[in-house]
């Protein structure tokens, strides 16, 4: 069980996809600009790496060495499939938001990276809780780049249309910085620089 809860865990922080990996940066730079999105694609991520890593370590000692990449391809290409037929059927706008970042999930170098260095080594209950802790990590860096873009950028907090927090200077005077690709490479520069300070992040 602490093994278990050690592979949960290492996912947020000690070895969290954005901010200590380095991975998913694409959909993390290109989404981030609300809460809805970074919402849509962390569940869309989430659902595809737990649903990858199971069936990969149900098969890793049957799939042939020499064309375990190809098939660790079809398997995630599979559940991308079926996430982007879910959100196209139940969640239209969602859908629309996120556009070619949710089915370019099958290349999001996080599922695969995963599938390759951890479930094909290991067994299926160590595969799911690396599953779960890297998707709560990737999460929690979307949300936190997604709300303070949205916050600077906007001046408003709004959650699936619903307004929670505005401030009134910035409602009324956002810094359009923030909700453009250069506002995206400098939330997440200074988080980074600031994880570090703080000692959150530690170079390997």
């Amino acid at each position: 069980m602490s093994r278990l809860r050690k592979e949960f865990l290492k996912g947020i922080i000690i070895s969290n996809p954005v901010f200590v990996l380095a991975l998913g940066l694409c959909p993390a730079l290109a989404i981030s600009i609300s809460i809805d999105n970074a919402l849509g694609m962390s569940m869309g991520v989430a659902i595809v790496l737990l649903g990858s890593n199971i069936m990969v370590a149900t098969l890793r000692k049957i799939v042939p060495n020499a064309v375990r990449i190809p098939v660790f391809i079809v398997i995630i290409a599979s559940f991308v499939t079926i996430i982007d037929l879910l959100f196209q059927a139940y969640f239209p706008p969602l859908h629309q938001s996120l556009g070619i970042y949710l089915p370019l999930i099958v290349v999001n170098c996080i599922v695969l990276g995963r599938a390759e260095a951890f479930a094909s080594k290991n067994p299926i209950f160590d595969s799911i809780a690396d599953a779960l802790g890297i998707a709560i990590g990737f999460m929690l860096a979307l949300l936190l780049v997604s709300f303070i873009r949205q916050m600077l950028g906007t001046g408003m907090l709004t959650v699936f249309g619903k307004e929670l927090l505005r401030l009134p200077g910035l409602a009324s005077h956002p810094m359009a910085l923030f909700v453009l690709p250069p506002g995206a490479f400098l939330v997440i520069a200074l988080l980074l620089a600031l994880f570090r300070r703080m000692g959150v992040l530690k170079n390997e």
